[in-house]
Parts: structure tokens; sequence; C-alpha cells
């Protein structure tokens, strides 16, 4: 109530002694019985359910959940989750049966990838980047009615962290945005604690009811996707072409922020950065992202100052979170939310995938060569628009398939933020960075023509084969800002 333009305070009710309140008493927000939860959440039809994957493919608590909503028969649901793994496979059914409806997701991978591809999902799918995701919850465009949080520890009153209990996970970056901004919110635990549970990724000021669960999955299952430092001969050229690429662009020195994914290429490139470093003594400021244990050993080799981490993809990189405080658990939000400071835009380079780029150095990581979805943006856009240097690695070919097209199957980071593309048969500059050319030139880079190097890789593989698509629409590629980058086509059966 707001008294501050009232003139007259003295016509201001003042509490009499009998109106005096007691002592507030804690509330009890602990359950074991999910039947009779989802009963006093009284959800409806076309309700929104959010969840996050931090537990990737070892997540059980999304199956669990609304395997217990389909018996309600509760139907349209659009269903909010990070990412989706193999695991979730189990809901294929739920969107046969429409009782998922529409699904909004940064990443999906397995059966269910398939199942919406091949037209299952009566609705639609967006597919989002992880920043995106988080603007779009904190800014209500979508309006989740309840959040289910995986959480590896809680206590009675909901303070989650993903650093204690018997399924840890590390930082749970992504699930932040849906504890603050859902109708309600759910801790489900295998691992209740005494209160309080601390260091708390979300506070009990925001988490309504704690569920507990036998179990949420197994955190062996984090590490599914994620590979060593790749052996083979080719890509540990590509890796080592690249840190000259990175060299060439004058940001390795003293105060350089980096990020980098966790497929084999991409670790040789982590490998090499962290050796170059230690031969020239250079001292980093920051590496960010979904952080490894290659990342954690450079952070303690003093080669960074520090990590800043929403995700944690092996169990290594779980117990330096837990332990150095220079290890910096952080928000989706914060890590590459476009309309507000992020970490993103204060990189320096980032090293991405493709699984195609276009002429237009389009890139593709949505899809596969058979037009089935197999992943998504996850940070890929937003990095690629906020680092100085965005360099892709990759083979030129991949099962007998050129990676360069003329145009992607569908367009997961546009072209206009993607400067360097490196192969094993050259480097590829996008035109738009003028400057990163006479920089390559002068240190006597192999550049090539991205037109060339895909006319050489046709003259040996030829030219793939159309994917065979119907005309449904089933759903669309979003960028980080919510503009639209390209339609998903259904697939056709074989």
């Amino acid at each position: 109530m707001n008294y501050l333009n009232n003139t007259d305070l003295k016509t201001v009710k003042i509490l009499d002694k009998s109106d005096y309140p007691s002592k507030s008493e804690a509330r009890e927000k602990v359950t074991e019985n999910l039947e009779a939860l989802i009963k006093e959440l009284d959800l409806k039809d076309n309700a929104v359910i959010s969840f996050h994957h931090h537990l990737r493919n070892g997540d059980k608590v999304l199956n669990l959940v609304m395997k217990e909503i389909q018996k309600t028969g509760i139907k349209g649901i659009t269903l909010v989750a990070s990412s989706l793994f193999p695991v979730h496979e189990e809901m294929v059914p739920l969107i046969q049966d429409g009782t998922i409806e529409n699904i909004v997701t940064s990443y999906i991978t397995g059966g269910l990838a398939k199942a919406i591809s091949h037209g299952d999902l009566k609705g639609h799918i967006i597919m989002q980047s992880h920043g995106g995701r988080a603007r779009s919850i904190i800014n209500e465009e979508i309006v989740i009615d309840a959040a289910f949080i995986a959480s590896p520890s809680s206590d009675k009153m909901g303070n989650i962290s993903g650093v204690n209990g018997n399924n840890y996970c590390g930082s749970m970056g992504y699930a932040i945005a849906d504890g603050i901004k859902a109708k309600k919110v759910i801790a489900v635990t295998d691992s209740l604690m005494e209160y309080p549970n601390y260091p708390a990724d979300i506070t009990e000021d925001y988490v309504d009811h704690v569920l507990v669960v036998e179990s949420i999955g197994l955190k062996e299952g984090i590490v599914s996707g994620t590979t060593r430092v790749t052996k083979d001969p080719v890509g540990l050229k590509i890796a080592k072409d690249t840190l000259k690429v990175m060299e060439a662009t004058g940001l390795l020195k003293d105060g350089v922020s980096f990020q980098s994914g966790a497929g084999g290429i991409s670790l040789a490139v982590t490998s090499y950065l962290r050796d170059y470093m230690i031969e020239h003594n250079i001292k980093g400021s920051f590496a960010s992202g979904g952080i490894t244990g290659y990342l954690t050993d450079m952070l303690e080799e003093g080669l960074f100052d520090s990590l800043f981490d929403v995700q944690c993809f092996d169990l290594k990189a779980i117990d330096s979170l837990k332990r150095n405080p220079n290890h910096i658990r952080m928000s989706a939000s914060q890590y590459g939310n476009p309309e507000v400071s992020a970490v993103v835009d204060n990189l320096d380079i980032v090293i991405l995938g493709a699984t195609e780029i276009d002429l237009d150095f389009n890139v593709n990581v949505s899809t596969g060569s058979d037009g089935v979805l197999m992943g998504g943006s996850g940070g890929h856009q937003d990095t690629a628009a906020g680092s100085k240097v965005s360099i892709i690695v990759s083979k030129l070919f991949s099962s007998r398939i050129p990676l360069i097209k003329d145009r992607v199957d569908v367009i997961t980071t546009p072209g206009s933020t993607i400067d360097v593309l490196v192969t094993e048969r050259g480097i590829c500059v996008n035109p738009l960075r003028k400057d990163l050319i006479e920089k390559f030139k002068e240190a006597k880079l192999d550049i090539v023509d991205i037109k060339e190097l895909k006319e050489y890789s046709e003259s040996i593989m030829g030219a793939p084969s159309p994917i065979e698509k119907t005309d449904r629409i089933i759903g669309l590629s979003e960028y980080r800002n919510g503009q639209i980058l390209d339609h998903i086509y259904e697939v056709k059966r074989k």
C-alpha cells in the first residue's frame, strides 16, 4: 500500500493491539506423493510445463512427472524443456496421444526427435538458443504454469543445490529463469538435506513444493554426448590449424577469454591452447559455457582467472565448482540473454561445430544429413553473436557427405555472426570480416574461398541427394532475440 501521496497521515489506520499479527510458521512444502501434488497444482488443458537438462541423458524427472500428468487426461501441454535426450524417448506415446502438443527446447536428440521429425507431434516444435530461452521466459513470452526442477539436493524449504546430494550435477544455470518466473515451482529431489542447503542455485523464496522421489536420475548420464580429445589425424590437423587462426587474430594475449564445445576437435583445440598459453606465458581472463575437466585443469594451472559455468559437462567440472571459488555459477540469462549484459558479449574467441555450413556461412546444428532433428543451438547462436571471433571447426566430409552446401537444411546460426571455418583442406573467412582476411594473409595462412572448397568436396563425394520432406511445417528455428530464422519441415518416413 502506498502512503507517499497521503498529505494527511492522521487518517491512516493504525493497528490496534488486538490486531497484532501472531508469529509466522514455516510452510510445509515437502511431499512424497506425486499424484496428490499434480491434483493440487490443478493443471488444465494447454498448460505449460518446464524442465531442465543438467542431468542430460541421466534425467528421470521429466519422464516420471509427465507420465503422471498423462494419467490425469490433461491434453495440449506445451513442454518447455531446456534440452531433450535419448532417455526422453518415453515421451513418444505422449506426443502421439496429444498429452504433449507443443515443444519448446534448445536441443533435442534421440527417439523423440525422430518421432517429431516424422510428424508425430500434433502441434509445433520451437528451437531456441539457451540465451533466447531465458529471454523469452523472463519477458513472459512463455508463461510457465509449473516448473519441475530436478534437484540433486534440497532442504524442506526448497533451497536447491546442484553440488550436494546423490546425483549432483553442478551448475543449474538453465533452471534459474524457470525458478524465478514460473507460477508454481516444484523441487524434485532424491536427497533431502538439513536446512539450510547451501550453496543454493535456486533459493527457497522461489520454491512452492518439494517432491521427494526415489531417484531423479543418474549423474553418470551427464557425460553423454561429450568425448575425449580426438586422436584422429584429420581432427588433430584441424585443431592445429585452428590454433594458428587464433594466433593470427591477435587475441591470444593476456586477458584472453575463450569458449569451446565438448566435441573431440574442440577439445583438441583447448588442449593445444593450453600448451600455447604455457609456452608464451599467457594468462586469460575467463573461459565460459558448459565446463569440462579440461578447462578446470587450466583454471587450476592459473591459465585463466575464472570460469563462468552454466552447465557441467563432466564430474571433474562438478568437483571444481564445489571447491574452487573462482569457478563461478551463472544463469542462462547472464550467459546469453541478448537483452541484458551477458558473458558471451565479453568473449574473445569461441570454437563451435557444424553439421552443415552454406555459402553464406549460415550454420546448421539442428538436423542431420537426413533432415531429422539431432541437436540444436544450445549456446551456438549466443556465443557466435557475442564473441569477437567465432570459429567453426569441422571435417570437410562426414560419412561421405560434404559439409558445405548451397543452403543448409535448417539455419540454426545466421552467417552474419560466423567468422571463420577451419577444415582439413583449408580455412575460409567470411567476406564480412575483411579485417581478419588481412591479418590471415599477413600470417600466411592457407585461406580458400568457401565456394572453391564446396566444389572440391563435391568433386570427390558428389552432391548429396535432396532430403525427402512433406510440405508440412512442424516447427521453427528461432533466433535468440525471438525472430524466426527458418522453418523445420516434416521428413518422410522410409
